[in-house]
């Protein structure tokens, strides 16, 4: 294409969207890369047939609308040029200065990340991503605004690369810029993604919305000049706005509540800008005098601020015809923030950087977010981790001595702990609220002061990690769990070890488990012993690894009497009758004086009876090969009344290689019975198998397996 083609955004007009905001802005450099950037996209095309050029020109509009200074808007206009041009970092760097060579070379490498690969491959791209975010936030900002314009024109790609680019949308950037604080624009990218992955849905909203309109006319006009109204005679200077939500936004309300649209009561917003922060609390209460507020919905981001730097109240008040409506209250400082987030930090007004006292300073921020990810060596903890920081509301809870302490919704008092220092999470032992003793897994809420109480010698729990959610907490208590767990584990794989190999006739030792080590490439015979020990890796394997021709064939029946591994040498065992555990099940024993230990499955409710008594527990695993038919099982049947019908389902049961060992009637009516059979089974899997085979049969209601929990393991005391 010639020189004089049409592009759709000129340099000057560029240039005039620049000085609205930043009247000393370097309008030189700026014309500079814009032709820069022209003359290397040059004839490049985008799937729409138009210059390619046009991209990179309306990211960088889409900056200004953010007020950003001109080292950003630069690396907008160059940011494809190292990727896709003949551009290298030297020659951007020669022309424009080192800085925006950077943030250019930063910004192609996220565009080479694949964001929606694998789930490793996912998690080892989000720390590349948080990587580059923490050299120069600007990079995602330039990044998160390319991507909003290739949203916004996606309608040129084929639909498999449009339906990719939207779920990326949804699961990534939104979010990230949600999280940036930048609401406007995940809510955009949301609308967008949206707009591919369900086009039918959108469009059913919108359609509803338009009849809505006929209805009820412009509710939006009339809400907003009473607003006013109240305001005027509160004596408050402000600026009212009000404005549909986006479909997206409505149609996961309808998801989250279960709703039909015709019942989702909080559809539109509105929003107060006031000159003063007093001002924003005599809006509130010129708010509330007029319209009833809707009980526990109401926050106060001034006082308590998010992370991201985000301030404003928030209240939901029920409007005309009982209709909800949301209302956001905020200074006009405030609003920018809330307007481009973390971005804030570098916008500018009138010409000078913005000393907005409520921007946050964006390496604090992103030290803040990435502080536990570090520690995280599991992609699949540092994928949920990087999710639930991303997504997460905020709660803000008091210690004792008056300090705020934020966590995500839905935090517990575990959370709280680590939050204030990992050593004092480290011996929590119970917790305080609002001075009363409550349980760990208590859900906090806004406003409640939270005391810990420690207690020397105390480590984190396993089962903290179902109750703890920050991703501080969790990492810090997985870091315990596995320096605590490799001696346990190291003793208990030492114990497999002895049983998989006395099985063949050989002796595990150092040196034969130092030969397997080598073999299965573990690191020494500790970590493999722990690996063992942590179910990682099998006796049986360890045993190949050795002496492959002596492992035995896979027919090879297991031993009932040591059908379990764990125990100290003369140590009997016996299984639970209230969960009955099968072969293939994880297990834990009990120890009782005089009774050896009682085997129960781990998810087994009598467990929390013994929470208190560690001492007691042992480590225990079901020997691996095929076991013999004799671990009895409860099936509970509720079966027709009709001839014949049990002695069909007896014949079933029998032809599953199952005995019947009792059987017993526990509820008789005209039309049905219900039955407790007990059956003699070799392992889990065959359970589900005969289940499988009863649920298929048509005079069955219903089958599930039955559990006695009202039958007590502890008659025997310790």
């Amino acid at each position: 294409m010639k020189d004089g083609d049409h592009l759709e955004i000129s340099a000057d007009d560029l240039v005039s969207l620049v000085l609205r905001y930043n009247p000393k802005t370097n309008q030189k450099l700026i014309r500079a890369a814009y032709d820069y950037g022209r003359e290397m996209h040059a004839e490049q095309l985008r799937h729409s047939g138009e210059l390619y050029f046009n991209h990179p020109v309306a990211v960088a509009a889409i900056l200004t609308e953010q007020n950003l200074d001109d080292a950003t808007l630069i690396t907008a206009l160059l940011h494809d040029t190292i990727e896709d041009t003949q551009a290298s970092y030297s020659e951007v760097a020669a022309r424009f200065g080192s800085e925006i060579a950077e943030l250019v070379d930063g910004v192609t490498k996220l565009t080479n990340l694949q964001l929606n690969s694998s789930q490793t491959k996912q998690a080892e791209n989000f720390r590349k991503l948080f990587m580059a975010m923490s050299k120069d936030l600007r990079v995602i900002l330039v990044k998160l605004s390319d991507r909003l314009h290739n949203m916004r024109t996606i309608r040129a790609m084929k639909p498999e690369k449009q339906a990719q680019k939207a779920r990326e949308t949804m699961d990534i950037y939104a979010p990230l810029a949600g999280r940036m604080g930048m609401q406007w624009m995940r809510e955009e990218l949301e609308d967008l993604a949206f707009r591919v992955l369900n086009p039918e849905g959108r469009a059913s909203i919108i359609r509803r919305f338009i009849n809505l309109q006929k209805e009820t006319g412009d509710v939006i006009q009339r809400i907003t000049g009473d607003m006013r109204l109240e305001l005027d005679k509160a004596g408050v200077e402000a600026e009212v706005f009000g404005r549909a939500k986006k479909p997206y936004s409505i149609w996961r309300k309808m998801q989250e509540k279960d709703q039909s649209f015709a019942r989702l009561s909080d559809i539109y917003g509105f929003r107060i800008i006031t000159e003063n922060e007093e001002d924003c609390y005599r809006a509130l209460g010129a708010i509330h005098q007029r319209w009833r507020a809707v009980p526990g919905r109401f926050k106060d981001y001034i006082s308590q601020p998010k992370t991201n730097g985000y301030r404003s109240i928030h209240t939901t008040v029920s409007g005309r015809d009982g209709k909800r409506v949301e209302v956001q209250i905020r200074t006009v400082q405030m609003n920018d923030v809330a307007e481009t987030g973390v971005a804030a930090h570098w916008s500018y007004r009138d010409g000078v950087r913005s000393n907005n006292p409520f921007a946050v300073d964006p390496a604090k921020w992103i030290s803040t977010l990435t502080e536990q990810f570090d520690a995280e060596e599991d992609h699949e903890d540092f994928l949920e981790a990087v999710k639930l920081e991303m997504y997460s509301d905020q709660v803000f809870c008091f210690t004792p001595k008056g300090e705020v302490v934020k966590l995500p919704r839905g935090a517990t008092p575990i959370d709280f702990a680590f939050a204030i220092h990992t050593r004092i999470g480290m011996a929590c032992v119970g917790a305080k609220v609002d001075h009363m003793r409550v349980p760990l897994w208590t859900r906090l809420k806004n406003g409640q002061s939270v005391e810990v109480i420690t207690a020397e010698g105390q480590s984190p729990q396993a089962t903290w990690l179902d109750i703890a959610v920050t991703g501080k907490a969790r990492s810090a208590i997985r870091r315990a769990l596995r320096e605590e767990d490799r001696a346990r584990f190291v003793k208990l794989g030492r114990e497999l070890a002895r049983s998989a190999f006395e099985h063949v006739g050989r002796k595990a030792t150092d040196k034969a488990l130092s030969t397997a080590a080598r073999n299965m490439r573990c690191d020494d015979r500790i970590d493999l012993l722990a690996r063992l020990g942590s179910a990682e890796i099998t006796g049986r394997e360890v045993v190949q690894a050795v002496y492959p021709e002596l492992v035995p064939k896979e027919g090879a029946k297991v031993d009932a009497k040591r059908a379990v591994i764990g125990l100290s040498p003369g140590q009997y065992f016996e299984r639970a009758f209230c969960c009955q555990p099968l072969p293939g099940e994880r297990i834990v024993g009990i120890t009782f004086k005089g009774r050896g230990v009682v085997v129960h499955a781990i998810d087994c409710d009598r467990m929390s009876a013994y929470e208190a008594q560690p001492d007691r527990w042992l480590d225990l695993r079901w020997h691996e090969g095929a076991h013999p038919a004799v671990y009895g099982a409860t099936i509970e049947l509720t079966l027709n009344n009709d001839a014949g019908t049990l002695g069909r389902i007896c014949t079933l049961i029998g032809e599953t290689r199952a005995n019947i060992s009792d059987l017993q009637f526990v509820d008789r009516k005209p039309d049905y019975f219900l039955i407790l059979i007990y059956v003699e089974l070799r392992d889990v899997a065959h359970l589900h198998s005969l289940m499988l085979t009863l649920e298929a049969e048509s005079d069955v209601a219903s089958v599930s397996r039955y559990r006695n929990m009202a039958h007590d393991t502890s008659e025997t005391p310790a």
